[in-house]
């Protein structure tokens, strides 16, 4: 048996409230021995009425179960002494089955009103009571929905994100093995003999990527800046995201038009018009 969905179906509300038959109680209550997790909602349903009921009890009257006592018992006189004293039983059965007169009505009549009221009142706190503990398991199913959805944004958010990687990974993938790309190999110069990169050019598309293999890191506030040269002549082909300059993937730089030759500068954040040549770390001949 699953207990949640037994606890949430509302048998045990039902069992509280006294709606069940016999049948029904006898099963809600083998439950409740067998299952400590139904026993305890049980238990938390129980209590919450009897908290209800507590917090919204009317007080009668004073006097009103005294004033309800001595009417009925007075009733009860009156009608004795108009029973008559007849030797024959045949009168005291008319008598005793015969309708009450009005005074008696009058007086039984608040009686029964009375207990009416105290029953429609009670009914009315035990509707109040279990409006409570739906309102109650309301609200936690509400904020367990909330609960679900921020997770599944959460997931949602985060499959959105591997899948862009891996979009990512797949495009550079397709370019390392393209043939229209040309390898160009950037090698350190001697202000960094260690440092080695290489850029993939396409000459029919004009497309190209940089990858590095080594770098040393540039200075605060500085940046790598790569150019094209074309008849000796530098164009500016884009800045280095931190990224790109660590080596942890391909980047694509600006298209290129025509090149004989690429290097790479250490220029100031945002790049430079013009490249700094004392600070040239690699460069390499197509």
């Amino acid at each position: 048996m699953n207990i949640q969905e037994y606890i949430e179906s509302g048998i045990l509300e039902q069992y509280a409230l006294g709606e069940l038959d016999e049948a029904q109680r006898a099963d809600v209550e083998r439950q409740a021995a067998a299952y400590p997790e139904v026993r305890a909602e049980l238990e938390q349903i129980e209590s919450a009425l009897g908290a209800y009921g507590e917090a919204h009890a009317l007080t009668p009257p004073a006097g009103m179960k005294e004033r309800v006592l001595a009417g009925f018992q007075a009733s009860i006189r009156q009608g004795a002494e108009q029973v008559p004293q007849a030797s024959t039983p045949e009168p005291v059965v008319r008598q005793m089955s015969a309708p009450t007169t009005e005074e008696e009505d009058a007086k039984i009549v608040p009686f029964r009103v009375s207990w009416s009221m105290a029953a429609a009142v009670a009914l009315l706190l035990l509707s109040g009571a279990a409006n409570l503990v739906f309102y109650n398991k309301w609200k936690a199913a509400e904020n367990d929905l909330v609960v679900a959805q921020n997770q599944q944004a959460s997931i949602a958010s985060t499959v959105q994100a591997v899948n862009k990687t891996l979009s990512t990974r797949n495009q550079e993938l397709a370019v390392l093995r393209s043939d229209q790309f040309k390898t160009v190999a950037l090698l350190g110069t001697p202000s960094a003999p260690g440092a080695n990169a290489r850029v993939l050019y396409n000459p029919t598309t004009k497309a190209v990527y940089l990858d590095v293999r080594k770098l040393p890191a540039p200075p605060p506030g500085k940046q790598y800046q790569l150019w094209a040269l074309d008849q000796g002549k530098p164009v500016d082909a884009g800045v280095l995201a931190a990224a790109t300059a660590a080596g942890d993937s391909l980047q694509q730089m600006k298209d290129i038009a025509s090149a004989q030759a690429f290097a790479m500068t250490v220029e100031k954040e945002g790049g430079s018009p013009t490249p700094t040549l004392s600070t040239m770390t690699v460069v390499g001949n197509i």
